[in-house]
């Protein structure tokens, strides 16, 4: 992998890693379009770590405070506001871990593919756009119970199909329940932590038994491309996000995936 090549792989994964229009929509199109190999185990190690970093980062008055309210309820058995969203956040993480488990190979075999990306792209940019055009916008994340928690893990679990973005997925279910736009996007940011934590522990763990390859450079540039970039991608939308909505990325989402069917429909 060049420099190049990292750096612009890194850039894609820290600006679609949060906004909904799906990062796998956009990671294939470097392959796709111009026939780069696949960046790696070590490299998706690098990018992954980046994104974590960037939204901890954001949020990190909110980690602490949630964490600390967390751990306060387990051992002080003090119950607040925030530990109760503590909770529902982790809550709204089982599916996904459940899900990815039960069905990770059989993704891998038969659903990552351009075909099956473009469509996701383009049925979840719709739905997106209805339920937000819909959207009661009522509540904040503070009025998460486990139902509705539940039922945005069940869309997280279900955005591990390529293409349907677990951003998009996630805020689309929070939207529908109530949830204003700025607090879809920050419960759905939230979220984001605990998932990409784990998912970034397996590929780590993948990586030192496997052996690979280690570029220094280009993971060095992964990092920091990915952390700097998803930082400020979170910090745009939610500025944007309660003044725009969600229809210029329901616009984006189908431009998107109509040209990968242009492209796949040509080749």
């Amino acid at each position: 992998m060049s420099h190049f090549e990292a750096f612009v792989l890194a850039l894609i994964q820290g600006l679609t890693e949060f906004l909904p229009i799906s990062s796998s929509a956009h990671l294939i199109l470097p392959s796709a379009v111009l026939g780069w190999e696949d960046q790696g185990l070590a490299f998706d190690v690098a990018v992954h770590v980046g994104t974590l970093a960037a939204v901890i980062g954001y949020f990190r008055k909110e980690v602490v405070t949630l964490l600390s309210a967390w751990v306060g309820s387990i051992f002080r058995r003090k119950h607040t506001a925030e530990s109760q969203l503590a909770w529902m956040i982790v809550l709204a993480t089982i599916p996904a871990c459940i899900f990815g488990l039960m069905m990770k190979d059989f993704i891998e075999l038969y659903l990552r593919s351009a075909w099956v990306i473009a469509i996701t792209t383009i049925v979840f940019g719709l739905l997106l756009w209805w339920v937000d055009k819909r959207a009661s916008q009522q509540v904040d994340e503070y009025a998460a119970d486990w139902k509705r928690s539940l039922f945005i893990g069940l869309a997280q679990a279900a955005a591990m199909i390529p293409g349907t973005s677990r951003s998009g997925a996630t805020m689309t279910a929070a939207l529908y329940l109530g949830f204003t736009r700025e607090a879809a996007a920050r419960f759905s940011f939230l979220m984001s932590i605990p998932i990409i934590l784990l998912a970034g522990s397996y590929l780590g763990t993948k990586l030192v038994t496997s052996g690979a390859p280690i570029q220094v450079g280009a993971l060095g540039i992964g990092f920091v491309v990915s952390f700097v970039s998803a930082y400020a991608c979170i910090h745009v939308f939610l500025k944007l996000v309660t003044r725009l909505g969600m229809f210029p990325f329901v616009i984006y989402r189908l431009l998107l995936g109509v040209g990968l069917l242009a492209f796949l429909m040509s080749n």
